[in-house]
């Protein structure tokens, strides 16, 4: 019964086109740092570097805020079919965007405190096996930020609107994270080795940890408030709501809008007319604004008696 009429209407809540390709992106950076870290730390017992050791396991902690990253993908494939969530898996990648999010923050929070307590307790350097670790942090991240190239921030297509992996994006965020510090320690080292300035070592680690603290709160912000179902995308809301008064005689009377995904968007509207239009009619007038893919409308008929109705 209402076969075809249903086929119309139904279908699928799986909002996110790009994760298989990030996915394996994601896959491919977290086998760099592995291994990295499995021959930093091989190499720190077997020459007893503390700096390799350190480093190893710095990149352990590394490779588990990816694991994060990729774990949302394999979670949201898996699940972008379920019943149980009701607007889909999207927001699989967003919960791991803002966690990561706090795994950055937490770094900001420790560069800040270590850097603030070695700017007044000076310790010995080993400039040279530092000077080591932090040339292969840096080349190791530097790859792993080509890898990711392109998808970390988000980009404007003229046709698609605004995309935005956030998950990838806090993925791509922990590796220039890692960039960052690499070029601020090498900064500082050489400077220390060469120029006796041994404090810039603490300074650089407060600018990185500043900078990276911002990043930090930024992505806070932006995957806290999609988590939340909160919207700021003022253009978007008033485009619907032109498209969909342009009768002039169609009054939106409730519009929700908020983001189902990292780049789909769900709305429920609902509007009171004098004139009984049809939903399709509706709908038609929404065809052209970009990444609306679930629409609820509802529709009421104007009770006023000043209104006139062409019932």
């Amino acid at each position: 019964m209402h076969t075809l009429t249903r086929q119309k209407l139904s279908h699928r809540h799986v909002f996110d086109k790009c994760s298989k390709a990030n996915e394996r992106k994601t896959m491919a950076v977290i086998i760099l740092t592995v291994v990295t870290m499995g021959v930093e730390i091989s190499t720190g017992i077997i020459t007893g570097s503390m700096a390799l050791l350190a480093d190893g396991w710095h990149m352990g902690t590394h490779a588990m805020a990816l694991g994060i990253t990729w774990f949302a993908y394999v979670m949201a494939r898996r699940y972008g079919k379920s019943s149980i969530f009701s607007f889909g898996a999207g927001k699989f990648g967003i919960l791991a965007g803002y966690t990561s999010a706090l795994f950055l923050g937490a770094t900001a929070i420790y560069m800040l405190v270590a850097s603030t307590i070695r700017f007044f307790n000076p310790v010995d350097i080993g400039f040279n096996e530092a000077i080591i670790v932090a040339i292969i942090g840096l080349l190791v991240n530097v790859l792993s930020v080509w890898m990711l190239r392109g998808d970390g921030e988000h980009h404007h297509d003229h046709h698609h609107g605004h995309q935005h992996d956030y998950n990838l994006k806090a993925a791509y965020l922990h590796v220039l994270a890692d960039a960052l510090t690499s070029v601020l320690a090498i900064i500082a080292l050489l400077a220390g080795k060469y120029f006796a300035l041994v404090f810039l070592d603490p300074v650089m680690g407060l600018v990185g940890g500043i900078l990276i603290g911002s990043w930090a709160w930024g992505l806070l912000k932006s995957s806290g408030l999609i988590l939340l179902d909160g919207n700021r995308d003022d253009e978007k809301k008033q485009a619907i709501i032109t498209a969909m008064e342009c009768d002039h005689d169609t009054k939106i009377v409730d519009l929700h809008l908020w983001k189902l995904s990292s780049n789909s968007l769900g709305a429920v509207i609902t509007l009171v007319a004098g004139r009984t239009r049809s939903t399709e009619e509706y709908r038609g007038r929404l065809s052209q604004i970009h990444n609306l893919d679930h629409i609820t409308i509802e529709t009421h008929s104007c009770m006023d008696k000043s209104c006139v109705c062409h019932n």
